[in-house]
Formats: C-alpha cells, structure tokens, sequence
C-alpha cells in the first residue's frame, strides 16, 4: 500500500539504525521506493560522522521540468531541511540527481535526534511538492492571460496520473480513478459520492468544491485516449486562491499528491470492514444453527424418551389384556366342572321325586 506519510519510512528507519549503532557501521544500500524513488545510502566505518545520501526521482511533469536537473527552487527548500545537518554535495553520484552530505555528529542528542531523521527522510516529498507549487507558478502563464488553459499532465505513480487545469479565477485537479477488481470500484463511487454530498454542506463550506463523473469532465478535451479510458470515473476539485495562501499551499499540494494514495488506501480498508462483519454475522449464523440443532437433539431425545414409555405402557396393557383374558377362560373353564350337568328334563324330575324332607328347628325331641 502506498504511504501517504512524507517520511519514508525505510529510509528513516536506515538513518536510525546508522546513527544509533554503537560502532561504526560501513552502509552501502540502494532502496527504491514508491514514485520512482531511488535512493543510495553510504557511510564508511573510516570516517563514521559522515554519510552521503543520494537522491533520483522521475520528473512530476515531464513536459516541462528537466529530467535530469532540479530547480533552484527545489534545491533551497532540500537546504532549508535541517540546515546545521544537511549540505548539498558538490560532486553528485552517477546516475542521481542530488547526493546530501549528512553531517552525523551535528544531530542532537536525546529525543530530538528521531524528529530531526525523520524530516531528513522527507526529501522525496520536498522534491515533489516544491515541483508542483512551481508548476502551479510558473507554467502557462501566456495562454492563461489569451484565455487558453491547457491541462498539465502529473505522474507522480506511472499508473495514476492526474490533470491540473489553470484558469485565472481557480485551479482544477481532476484525477482519472481506476481500478482492476469490480468490487473496488462499486466502493469507490459510493465513497466519491459521499464525498460529493459531505463537500457541499455548510459544515466544509471553506473546502475545495469536489464533483464526480463517469465521463471525462470538457478540460480534458484532446487528451490521450489512454489517460481517458477509466472504470472509476472522473474526480474534480476546485481550488481556489485561498486555499494556496500561506501555509495552506504545503498541505493541498501534498494532499493534491496523495488523494489516489488516500481513495485506496480507503477501499482497502472498508474491503476489510465489511470482510470483518461478514464473518461477524456468519459466526452470529453459525451459532444460532447450532443452538438450534442442540434444541433438535434435546426434543429428539424427549420424544424418543416418551416413545419408550408409551411403548412399555403399551406392552404392560397387552400383557394385562392378554393375561386377564387366559385367567377368565380358565376361571370359566373351572365354574363349568364344580357346576352339575344339566340334563333335559332331570329338574323337574328331582322336584317331583328327590324332593327332601323339610326339618324344623323347633319340633325336635332330646334323646337320653
């Protein structure tokens, strides 16, 4: 991902590591970096207070900067670094635009020395922002006056480049968004588009007016049709003088610099916003199917539970049946033995002559 600090975060952590070594260290390193950066450190174990640190970087505008030389403007702004530390080489390395002499010993102790590395590590931002403040100054002064503004082309990342139109009353900035994957595009725009609505609220009233368009905005007309061929559409800043008085200059321009560092850096991190509550709510829907199964599992265990009782109901009933029926067939069966067979006729033929004598209890005589 790009860095979007100024300092470059490799380069400082080389300045640290050389300045707080307790012997001296010999460093010969190449470090490239994002921008078409190309650094070279050096410092000899014979003459440890001093390191030479060479600088090559493509020019922001081609078309109108020298490729291979920097402006006086650009190299007053590198002294104004850390003047007691920083000197401009008079002999520069082959191959590198700048070599600074960094005088080690003249950094101070304690605390202090980590800011000072760290606006040493700028000079790559320095050499970018100064380009495009005296871009902004000095290019096309002419046509502007006749009323043509000619749009200028910036590559600070070959891939990314963006346009910056002079007129006399504002400058435009409008930067071509694209991107490989669908998904960041459909994010970029619902960012582009809240960017729009938020920039014209009374709240940022003082920012530079923001618009988006799928199309190529009417000052790039004439343009390569490369440049033109997007996926993320067009997004376009109006600044005017205000916004580049004083100090407000060094911050728009950086953040000028940056703004395709910054919708990146945004869509990552949202990617990884909604990756996270995805799998948030999956683990939410997961637990909840598996509560779920749980409560199946305890009900199947129920009912299996009570279909085991109802079956043993069941059986104790049809034994209990089954018994009670076999002990009523052989109670009937045993009636039938102890009772008298009956013969057709025989009832009436005992009342009529086996009829018994009857005996009172009170005609009775006492026998000696």
């Amino acid at each position: 991902m790009t860095c979007i600090e100024r300092a470059s975060p490799a380069l400082n952590q080389i300045l640290l590591k050389l300045y707080s070594a307790e012997k001296p260290m010999e460093i010969d390193h190449h470090l490239y970096e994002f921008g078409s950066a190309e650094y070279h450190i050096l410092s000899e174990a014979s003459d440890p207070r001093v390191a030479f640190l060479s600088i090559s970087t493509a020019p922001l505008c081609p078309g109108v900067l020298a490729t291979n030389e920097l402006s006086s403007y650009t190299i007053e702004m590198i002294k104004a670094l850390c003047p007691a530390v920083v000197e401009i080489a008079e002999s520069r390395r082959e191959g590198y635009q700048l070599t600074l002499k960094l005088n080690l010993t003249k950094i101070p102790r304690g605390k202090d020395y980590i800011k000072v590395i760290k606006e040493i590590s700028t000079v790559h931002s320095v050499i970018l922002s100064s380009q495009l403040k005296e871009i902004l100054w000095n290019f096309n002064s002419d046509n502007a006056i006749k009323g043509m503004h000619k749009p200028i082309k910036l590559v600070y990342n070959p891939r990314e480049p963006f346009f910056v139109i002079r007129q006399p009353q504002q400058i435009i900035a409008v930067f071509p968004i694209r991107f490989a994957e669908k998904s960041d595009v459909i994010i970029s725009t619902a960012f582009f588009q809240e960017l729009v609505d938020v920039g014209s609220s009374d709240r940022y009233a003082k920012a530079p007016p923001c618009s988006w368009s799928a199309i190529p905005p009417p000052e790039l007309r004439g343009e390569a049709f490369e440049d033109l061929s997007t996926n993320g559409g067009f997004v376009s800043f109006d600044i005017s003088s205000h916004h580049v008085d004083g100090k407000r200059l060094d911050k728009t321009v950086w953040n000028l610099l940056n703004f395709n560092a910054y919708v990146r850096y945004h869509v990552k991190i949202t990617k990884g916003f909604i990756q996270r509550r995805m799998r948030k709510r999956l683990e939410n829907l997961v637990e909840v199917l598996h509560h779920r199964e749980s409560l199946e599992q305890d009900n199947e265990q129920i009912t299996r539970h009570q279909g085991c009782s109802c079956t043993k109901r069941l059986v104790r009933s049809s034994k209990y049946s089954i018994l009670k029926q076999r002990w009523g067939n052989l109670g009937r069966k045993l009636k039938r033995i102890h009772f008298r067979l009956k013969i057709q006729g025989f009832g009436r033929f005992r009342q009529r002559w086996l009829r018994l004598p009857k005996f009172s209890s009170r005609e009775y005589t006492k026998l000696d």
